[in-house]
């Protein structure tokens, strides 16, 4: 039944009919061909990897059609196409390519759709990086200046300073309530009560700076 793909009459018609097909086509025509010795002992054919399930379709698709028909696949590029679209594995393919088609359609235009709302907020972030971040920005120095001040007002040192500057104190004030007395600007029970009180803190103030002088701080 197919023997003219063969005959010996249709060599140039066969090769020129044929360029135009895919590969499992011409490798499909020529396995029909009887083996040759030297095609037999040589290297085997690559497979054209069609599941057995399509195979059998295409093949139940082929074996009613007259040797004409079958000629005219082989020969008409037009007849092909349409046989070729008519195979059921076929149209599942392109119906899946069409799907395919309007989901990344439809995914564009809500794409496009969405555009005005980026745009909206690629501009808020461009204000807030020009206004908010820059007003945050300058708060945050300010409190870094803050949080420096802070560190060196209550660092030992300035702490030891800060002590003894209290005792200083508290020791003038015990003798301005001396001098006080002196003058006969205080009478002398007034003046037993106030400058005992100062002469305790003065002491205490001491004590304290002296401790923080000789600790490790």
């Amino acid at each position: 039944m197919f023997r003219f793909w063969g005959s010996p009459d249709q060599p140039s018609q066969q090769g020129s009919s044929q360029s135009w097909y895919p590969p499992s086509v011409t490798s499909s025509s020529s396995s029909s061909r009887p083996a040759t010795p030297a095609s037999s002992s040589g290297s085997p054919r690559p497979s054209s990897h069609v599941p057995p399930a399509e195979a059998a379709g295409t093949i139940a698709s082929l074996k009613d059609k007259s040797v004409d028909e079958l000629r005219k696949l082989l020969s008409d590029k037009d007849a092909y196409q349409q046989f070729l679209q008519s195979l059921e594995q076929v149209k599942i393919q392109s119906n899946l390519k069409d799907e395919l088609s309007k989901e990344n359609l439809q995914l564009a235009e809500e794409n496009l759709q969405k555009e005005p709302r980026i745009m909206e907020l690629r501009n808020q972030c461009r204000i807030i990086r020009t206004t908010e971040l820059a007003t945050a920005t300058e708060k945050l120095n300010e409190l870094e200046k803050q949080k420096e001040e802070m560190l060196k007002l209550n660092s030992p040192a300035s702490l030891i300073q800060r002590i003894q500057e209290s005792v200083n104190q508290t020791d003038e004030e015990s003798e301005n309530l001396h001098q006080q007395l002196l003058d006969k600007e205080i009478d002398l029970a007034a003046f037993l009560l106030k400058y005992k009180k100062l002469r305790t803190t003065f002491h205490k103030r001491t004590l304290i700076h002296l401790a923080a002088k000789t600790s490790n701080i």
